[in-house]
Formats: C-alpha cells, structure tokens, sequence
C-alpha cells in the first residue's frame, strides 16, 4: 500500500476510469440500480458512485473488501474524487439482494455494448453477418449479429 501523497501505485486505471465514465458507466449503474427498502438508509444511499469504487478497485487487483482500499492511496486521492472506504461499499454489498444483482447485470450489460461500440475491443461482434450461431450474443448484446469464426454455439 503506498502510503506518500506524491505516488500513484495504479496509474493505469486513470484511462480505464475515463472510458467507463465516457461510456456511461456511472450513469448506467444510477438509473439501474436501486434498493428501495434497505436495512441501513446509509448503506443503501448513494450506490452508483460506491459500486464505481468497487469496480475501480477490482480493476487494480482487489479480491476481497479491504482491498478496494489500494483506491484511495497514496497519490489516487489526487486523481480520483468520492472515491468510497471498504466499510461503506460493505455496508452497500450487505443490502444486496438476487435482485440486486440482477440490476447490476443489466447495467453492466448495457455498459459492455457502450464499450464495444465506443473502441473496436470485438470487431464485428455488433455489427457482424447473420449467421445461424448468433444466440451467443443477443442476450448481452441485443443484436443477433456474430462473427461465426469468433463465436459458435450449437
């Protein structure tokens, strides 16, 4: 964990965070997911920018709660605004339901076809011919359009 104010230990996620949030990431999870009856209102406020700290984190390697906390060290703080403490997107976690999951699926979902139409990450994948294996895809995609040579299921 970097501990001086004057080093950033992932700058990598800089560009990863600006293109989600070009692509509408934060937007995505505002309008999409909400928990209308939470056990602790704090937990349950505010959960767009929460879950953009988590996926932040798991961008740097997190693989549990605590450290979703490589977010805010060292120089990060600098280059990252409401950036959330593990306990607080705990809490958040906590008041997740099934339900809640799906939400978040379908944000995420949506996120991913903003992605590929914003950079050429599957060229063709979107709009590709119109072969018979296109069940692969129409779910996460909504278009039935694949590449029959990336993808094929029977």
């Amino acid at each position: 964990m970097f501990d001086d104010d004057h080093l950033v230990s992932c700058a990598g996620l800089v560009p990863v965070m600006m293109l989600a949030e070009q692509t509408g990431l934060s937007a995505l999870l505002a309008d999409k997911v909400h928990i209308a009856e939470p056990k602790i209102k704090s937990g349950a406020a505010n959960p767009a920018p929460k879950l953009a700290t988590l996926i932040a984190g798991m961008c740097t390697g997190a693989d549990c709660i605590d450290d979703v906390d490589a977010v805010r060290s060292g120089g990060m703080k600098m280059l990252f605004g409401g950036v959330y403490a593990p306990s607080t997107i705990g809490t958040l976690l906590r008041e997740f339901t099934f339900g809640h999951a799906r939400q978040l699926e379908s944000a995420l979902r949506e996120h991913l076809v903003a992605l590929c139409q914003r950079v050429d990450l599957l060229p063709g994948l979107i709009s590709g011919s119109s072969s018979t294996s296109t069940r692969c895809c129409v779910r996460c995609m909504g278009t039935p359009s694949v590449r029959p040579d990336v993808a094929h299921v029977d």
